[in-house]
């Protein structure tokens, strides 16, 4: 299986512009640019993109660790927060906040440590080579 993506980019870094597409077509020339990157921009930036896949992939990989365990998921939101080092020029670290309902016969520590374990697993944490930390909200 292969996913594609593809980007275009004209001009300089700071005045330049260009767009991005996906494969499935949700993103569709969509625009990115030195401001969206790292100002206040209309459009998206890599990191953006980035931080949306790892809460994607986090949300159903726990889904699926849950099914493992005989669980069935309630409510899952993930916000993934990449923190981006401009002096370095480099992703420094993930961070998932995880709000989940409650399920019926799961306590607090069994859920939190099936999580850790998500977050292991997820196909984008493996693909990341960076500190990948998690807080987990199970109310």
């Amino acid at each position: 299986m292969k996913r594609i993506a593809k980007a275009h980019w004209n001009g300089t870094l700071q005045e330049g512009k260009g767009e991005i597409s996906t494969q499935s077509n949700v993103l569709n020339d969509t625009q990115y640019s030195f401001k969206t990157r790292f100002a206040d921009g209309i459009g998206t930036n890599p990191e953006e993109l980035i931080a949306a896949a790892h809460a994607g992939c986090f949300s159903m990989a726990l889904s699926a660790t849950l099914a493992h365990h005989n669980i069935t998921a309630g409510d899952i939101f993930t916000t993934a927060t990449v923190d981006l080092d401009m002096q370095a020029l480099s992703i420094t670290g993930i961070h998932l906040d995880l709000r989940a309902s409650v399920i019926e016969g799961v306590d607090e520590a069994t859920f939190t440590e099936i999580a850790e374990g998500a977050k292991a697993h997820c196909i984008v944490s493996k693909a990341l080579n960076v500190p990948i930390t998690l807080t987990v909200v199970y109310a």
